[in-house]
């Protein structure tokens, strides 16, 4: 069957329309990504408000596996480990998945791309995230759910690009590598977490936070396509390879994401800068973005 839907259909949806799914009969299941660094309480915030029906989601504990120097803070999970937690949530092999968090998806990004890679083909992340359903009049529920179906879904692993540290310091010249950190922190100038500050040599600076607009959703693909544009990213029909990286590899896959409403793929380095500064062998470039000028 042709898929006749827009890009950006394919991996985002409206809060008007998750409403009207969520009352047919065959509603998506709803995940709550709810994270941010140094917060420990998402569960908290979840059971005191989320979506209908919605699971929680342990980003730290469910959607990576053991942070270390070797691996970075937020590795990719074994597969079977993910497998195993996405049954937990009730997804099968046909579930239609739809993903939220209350951070204009900078965490439900991960989930999104997480199960994309684990190869299920149909996850959308909720526009706007949790501000937007309520803004549209949807209600919240309280609690934990109950009832919840364990699923079947199979998973495997490698359905979308992912690059080591040696790859992502060759693709920063060979194509283009965006960081998707704060700039500060792309400049030097501010290293809240990681061992040293600075960025890969090569990369370009493209803070995630400029995908959205002021009320926390994605731009409209015009304005995608013009900023991706700026940062060298070609939307022909032969772009150069287009790779990610972010502090631990969660903000990427927002990056990612982005890049997908307007049809550009892209690589994830999922060990990204707490990774890579971690590595007293690797190389560290600071301030501005010269790598704009060279490409």
């Amino acid at each position: 069957m042709i898929d006749n839907r827009s890009n950006r259909d394919i991996v985002l949806v409206t809060a008007d329309i998750l409403a009207t799914e969520l009352s047919s009969p065959t509603p998506p299941v709803l995940l709550d990504v709810r994270w941010a660094l140094g917060v420990t309480d998402n569960r908290a915030h979840y059971v005191n408000g989320h979506l209908p029906g919605a699971r929680f989601v342990d980003l730290d504990a469910e959607l990576a596996a053991p942070s270390s120097p070797a691996l970075g803070r937020h590795p990719l999970p074994d597969v079977a480990d993910l497998q195993q937690c996405a049954r937990v949530w009730g997804i099968d092999d046909d579930s239609k998945v739809v993903v939220y968090d209350d951070s204009s998806g900078l965490a439900a990004a991960r989930a999104w791309w997480l199960l994309r890679w684990a190869g299920l083909s149909t996850v959308r992340v909720l526009d706007g995230g949790l501000s937007a359903w309520t803004a549209s009049g949807g209600r919240l529920e309280t609690g934990e759910p109950e009832g919840v179906v364990v699923g079947g879904v199979r998973l495997d692993g490698g359905h979308l690009p992912v690059v080591d540290a040696d790859a992502a310091a060759a693709l920063a010249y060979s194509g283009v590598l965006l960081d998707a950190r704060a700039a500060e922190r792309y400049r030097g100038e501010a290293e809240p977490v990681d061992p040293r500050a600075g960025h890969i040599p090569g990369a370009i600076s493209a803070p995630t936070t400029e995908n959205l607009t002021v009320d926390g959703r994605f731009l409209d693909d015009q304005a995608l396509t013009e900023r991706f544009t700026r940062l060298r990213v070609s939307t022909n029909t032969e772009p150069k390879t287009v790779g990610v990286y972010c502090g631990s590899g969660v903000t990427a896959a927002h990056q990612a994401l982005a890049l997908a409403v307007i049809g550009v793929p892209a690589t994830l380095f999922a060990g990204s800068w707490s990774q890579w500064s971690s590595d007293p062998g690797r190389p560290v470039a600071v301030g501005s973005d010269a790598a704009k000028d060279r490409l």
